[in-house]
């Protein structure tokens, strides 16, 4: 080996060494921050570059990471992101200040100890190319060595004898005109300065956070609108929920509100003064002036942005977090099956369009009637609902909640109470029909229903969201499944990618049928791609349905690694292997069959109660330690092979179905009601009590005891029992409570 080729050798090792020193620092930070080990968040970064997905990780890699949870596994894998962008940042930033020959070990050290993107910034800022400002202008006048000398604070002297130095009577070419002109320069210079060093900055940010107050008015006070409580308002920063600071954002850029961040100032230029001033000197009143501008002028407005923007950053992550788990528990509700469905989106003019579905949610015929104004066509769409519900024996009524929904809700409860002689159990619930239009007019409701107009395809997607709301709610973008709070106000980025995590985790914690399941399905299961899900289906109708696990990877574009991370999410019903029915990992079924043989029974037995038995009486640790599995899997196989099959929503309580029409009109304060929560936000629940609008439980209501969260006590859809608080009729609002009255 040649010098050449030992000294790139050893670069590269140095360069390997490095990264491998990065790395492990990235392990410890997060660790620290986490709580966790740090062989867990070494073992899943590593995981996670090799690309497997959170899913798969938290389901199949349990022995690996210490059974970490995907929220866990979550939050690494962000810290990981923000971390290598972090230094990433660090790097480039050395770069430029070194090549600007200003790097010193200092400046270096303090870069690399950064741990937030803000303090990289902070210590980038005085060497970062600006615009002119008014100090630049100064230096280019050559008052940069009068600045340095009112900073170097001479015990004697007059500031304005030594600025008339720098003047052009003094013969400075290209000087200033009075010494007062040269003083002001040098002054900026100084100003500029000192609003550029980091640990200035760090300091009134921090103060600004802790002792600010938002304060918010109308721009025309005299005007009507939502924002009236903000018209005259303050509220200290950091206290302040994240509702009302998304609330205020959206008042000011709807330019209704004027919003600011106030601090008392006396503080703030006492720290910054004796940060610059050492003691009695010739420029000490210039300085302490110098100080005040500094803050006023250039400091006070980048540290406000900076505060609400962090302040907004914060509100929004809330925001997103609600709206995710929302979205969860709407995915995750329990499936209606068995019921034929007649689903309704109703509408005024142009009428209500209804679309019965089967069991299986295979549409069996659409039409449309007017019973609702200005068409008043009761006689002609009696007829029909008659006709629709005698035909297919439809049992229940999904009505959309959009407009016209109450017209049509009681419409729907006279056709009820016209068939209760007729015997048979006919009942109907209102949905949420957000997004259902978004997804009538997109290509895959075109490519699925090419017959159908817009109004018939989202009819029927209304009924099969009671059916499987998963199956179906997949279909839509998820921000337009309007569960959320200031969904629009957020950073789209962000929440785009939080619901997909979202939907991604419910599909694959229920797992797919993979002879049934639409490409908008299995587009969501781990390791699945848009390309692959149709590529699923496909083969699928080329070559029939799927009698194994085993031939998905005969699937074009499905490869070794994507088999791995999608494979025990696929469920196949009746296939030629029990186990495909089962969340058990085709890497397992060699434990399985183990087992199998050391208890004496045949797969054919899968799911009997001699099984269950035999399975229930195990001793798990023994057993992994003789089948040389761990016992987090083999807790999971075995929990599998006692509920083959199993629809983990199906504990979840249903829906509650109506059979008549509540009204507003009806309520009165202490009155006993049974709904469904709709929408949890940071002040409370909203629940579905029958009536117009929702009715609110406000945080206070939610419990006797004290709620951090509503989160903590309700999900959507949980089916809940309320008492009434009041009612406003004008408004159409009610409050509600769930702490029983005495």
């Amino acid at each position: 080996m040649t010098n050449s080729e030992t000294s790139g050798v050893t670069e590269k090792s140095k360069a390997n060494q490095a990264n491998e020193g990065g790395q492990e620092r990235l392990i410890a930070q997060i660790a620290k921050e986490l709580g966790l080990a740090l062989k867990q968040v070494r073992t899943t970064v590593g995981l996670l570059d090799e690309g497997n997905t959170i899913p798969f990780i938290a389901r199949y890699r349990k022995e690996m990471t210490g059974e970490l949870d995907e929220n866990q596994l979550r939050d690494i894998e962000e810290r990981t992101q923000y971390l290598r962008n972090l230094e990433e940042r660090k790097q480039e930033v050395l770069r430029i200040i070194e090549e600007q020959g200003k790097l010193t070990e200092d400046l270096a050290a303090a870069i690399n100890r950064a741990v937030k993107l803000q303090e990289v910034e902070d210590l980038y800022r005085p060497y970062r190319q600006k615009r002119k400002t008014r100090a630049s202008v100064a230096k280019e006048k050559g008052l940069e060595p009068l600045a340095e000398w009112l900073l170097s604070q001479p015990k004697q002297g007059d500031p304005l004898n030594e600025s008339a130095k720098y003047t052009v009577s003094a013969g400075v070419k290209d000087g200033v005109e009075t010494p007062e002109e040269a003083l002001q320069g040098a002054m900026d210079i100084v100003a500029e300065r000192i609003a550029d060093e980091a640990a200035i900055r760090t300091w009134v940010r921090q103060y600004t956070m802790d002792h600010g107050m938002m304060v918010s008015e109308a721009k025309t006070p005299e005007e009507e609108s939502v924002y009236e409580m903000y018209y005259n308002y303050q509220e200290a920063a950091k206290k302040m929920p994240s509702h009302r600071i998304l609330a205020m954002n959206r008042g000011e850029r709807e330019n209704v509100l004027k919003v600011g961040l106030e601090v008392e100032a006396d503080a703030i230029y006492r720290y910054i003064q004796g940060r610059v001033i050492r003691g009695q000197s010739a420029t000490q009143a210039v300085l302490q002036n110098v100080a005040e501008d500094a803050y006023k002028r250039l400091i006070a407005p980048s540290i406000e942005r900076e505060v609400r923007g962090e302040l907004t950053e914060k509100a929004e992550a809330q925001a997103i977090t609600i709206f995710a788990g929302n979205l969860r528990s709407l995915l995750l509700q329990a499936p209606v099956r068995g019921k034929n469905v007649l689903g309704v989106d109703p509408a005024y003019r142009t009428g209500c369009k209804l679309a019965v579905v089967d069991d299986t949610g295979k549409l069996l015929e659409v039409a449309v009637t007017y019973p609702t104004p200005p068409n008043n066509k009761k006689r002609e769409a009696t007829a029909k609902f008659h006709e629709l519900i005698d035909k297919y024996s439809v049992e229940l009524v999904v009505i959309g909640n959009g407009t016209a929904s109450r017209e049509t809700e009681q419409f729907v409860a006279e056709i009820i109470a016209e068939r209760k002689n007729r015997g048979g159990e006919l009942a109907y619930l209102i949905v949420n029909e957000a997004g259902a239009s978004v997804y009538s007019a997109s290509k895959l409701a075109q490519e699925e229903f090419p017959n159908l107009d817009v109004a018939e395809r989202s009819a029927v997607s209304i009924a099969r969201r009671l059916q499987d709301p998963l199956a179906e709610l997949v279909k839509i973008e998820p921000k337009a499944i309007g569960v959320g709070q200031y969904q629009h106000d957020v950073s789209q980025k962000q929440l785009d990618g939080s619901l997909t995590h979202v939907v991604e985790s419910a599909v694959n914690h229920v797992g797919v049928d993979v002879n049934t399941a639409s490409p908008a399905l299995l587009g969501y299961v781990s390791g699945v791609n848009a390309t692959t899900a149709k590529n699923i289906v496909k083969f699928r109708e080329e070559n029939g349905r799927f009698l194994s696990r085993k031939q998905l990877q005969k699937v074009p574009r499905l490869g070794a690694k994507t088999f791995e991370q999608c494979v025990g999410f696929l469920r196949i019903a009746e296939g030629e292997n029990p186990l495909d029915r089962t969340p058990i990992h085709p890497e397992s079924y060699g434990v399985v069959n183990r087992l199998f043989a050391e208890l004496g029974v045949a797969l054919s037995q899968l799911g009997t109660k001699e099984l269950n038995e035999k399975l229930t009486a195990l001793d798990v640790s023994e057993l992994a330690t003789k089948l040389e599995v761990g016992v987090p899997t083999l807790r999971d196989i075995l929990e599998s092979l006692q509920r083959p099959g199993r629809d983990p929503r199906e504990e979840l309580p249903l829906p509650i179905f109506r059979t008549d029409v509540l009204k507003i009109e009806d309520l009165t304060p202490g009155m006993e009601l049974h709904g469904t929560v709709r929408n949890v936000i940071d002040f409370g629940a909203f629940v579905d009590i029958g009536i117009k609008n929702d009715g609110l439980v406000h945080i206070s209501q939610l419990s006797n005891g004290y709620v951090k969260h509503p989160m903590d006590v309700v999900s959507v859809g949980d089916n809940v029992t309320v008492w009434v608080l009041n009612v406003d009729i004008k408004k159409g609002r009610v409050g509600l409570t769930m702490r029983r009255p005495d």
